[in-house]
């Protein structure tokens, strides 16, 4: 039997990543090949990811990267089964390993099946599995090119949000970084609610206003006051016929309190802008530019891009 020293162990240790007693155990099995031992470990790791093909990898850690000259933005997660792996730092190293990598590349696909330190991304993630005993994935990729790219990865590498830019403005880095931010912590799905589809409006309206309606019953229960039933949620359908009623029936509010008409014209905007607010909620929720702008509340989104002189180009949202 050949001899096995520490040394030994520990250099195959460093290769792989593997505990000890799987290292020891390799080179014998091996007789002291290191080559081999490795084949060893890997073939494990194939045994393990095959008995856990089936579990749920719903942990991991999420990583944004940005290339040196801000043109390019990539999102990776990679995923495991607990939160305990995901917080190891040896796993967030590897995640942040490929995001750099997916800069490179433009699919999942051709992230698994780049190079490695000789070998491919997949196996690399099957030797992993082998070696912490939980199924190891990449979960998302996500890419973006712009003029300008930013970047924002979450406290704990949960979620992490890419935003592009029109133009590398004097003030880039922190306006993207501004905005990334807004993506990751508000959860907007679609840059502009004019993005969105008739049939979907139709059927957010109908669905959020059951809500709202379903929840006033329990308000009645408890005698509390009830919520404002909308009509609609979008901007999309506030045409000028709808803002012109809205204004006409503010009018007559104002009327029935006995509000002086020269006065009028100074409460109805704030009105109108109430009306608004309150049949918006689906814009305010999906859609980036028409958000409250978290830093600063008197603002929307859009507002605050139309400030710094540029537009969002795209943007990308990666939540475990």
């Amino acid at each position: 039997m050949a001899n096995i020293t520490a040394a030994d162990v520990n250099k195959l240790r460093q290769a792989t990543g593997a505990g000890m007693m799987d290292c020891k155990g390799a080179l014998i099995e091996a007789e002291g090949d290191f080559d081999k031992a490795i084949e060893i470990l890997r073939k494990k790791g194939q045994k393990v990811a095959a008995k856990r093909a089936d579990r749920d990898s719903s942990e991991g850690a999420v990583v944004a990267k940005v290339n040196g000259d801000n043109t390019k933005g990539a999102i990776v997660s990679l995923n495991c089964e607990t939160d305990f792996v995901a917080k190891n730092e040896s796993f967030v190293a590897l995640a942040k390993d490929l995001a750099e990598m997916a800069l490179s590349v433009n699919s999942k696909e051709e992230l698994l099946a780049a190079d490695y330190k000789g070998i491919t991304v997949a196996e690399k993630l099957t030797e992993q599995t082998g070696v912490i005993g939980e199924k190891i994935e990449v979960g998302a990729f996500e890419k973006i090119e712009a003029p300008f790219v930013g970047a924002y990865i979450h406290h704990g590498n949960k979620i992490a949000a890419l935003v592009g830019l029109s133009a590398n403005v004097a003030d880039a880095n922190d306006v993207s970084k501004n905005l990334a931010m807004q993506i990751a912590a508000m959860g907007a799905e679609t840059l502009s609610y004019k993005d969105f589809s008739a049939d979907y409006i139709a059927k957010e309206t109908e669905a959020r206003i059951a809500v709202i309606e379903k929840e006033n019953e329990e308000l009645v229960r408890l005698g509390k006051p009830l919520k404002n039933v909308p009509k609609y949620v979008s901007y999309a359908q506030l045409t000028d016929e709808v803002l012109k009623q809205a204004e006409e029936d503010a009018k007559a509010e104002l009327k029935a309190e006995g509000k002086p008409e020269q006065i009028w014209d100074k409460i109805l905007p704030g009105k109108l802008q109430r009306f608004i607010s309150d049949n918006t909620s689906l814009d305010q929720e999906k859609a980036l530019l028409d958000q409250v702008y978290i830093s600063d509340e008197t603002k929307k989104v859009s507002q605050y891009v139309a400030s710094k002189g540029v537009e969002i180009t795209t943007f990308k949202r990666v939540s475990l």
